[in-house]
């Protein structure tokens, strides 16, 4: 089962989206496209992600790959809870 609904979920309450995420797609582009997603959205996202999915995340884990897209960003979940 995708994550894509909870890692919209995550990014709409952490970064106070509200109605802006529900059209987020797996091809939404994020970093320098969501003016919200700064560096310190980006702990602040990480750390719900953390929380919301009892795991931890490695400094070495992370790139700016990772918040490329909402797909990106789901793929790199869904690899740290498998």
């Amino acid at each position: 089962m995708s994550e894509l609904p909870a890692v919209r979920t995550i990014l709409r309450n952490t970064l106070q989206l509200g109605a802006r995420a529900d059209a987020f797609s797996a091809s939404t582009p994020l970093l320098g496209h969501v003016a919200e997603l700064d560096s310190m959205a980006v702990v602040a996202v990480l750390t719900a992600i953390e929380e919301h999915y009892g795991i931890a995340v490695d400094d070495g884990d992370l790139s700016a790959e990772v918040f490329e897209t909402v797909g990106t960003l789901t793929t790199f979940v869904e690899s740290k809870i498998s």
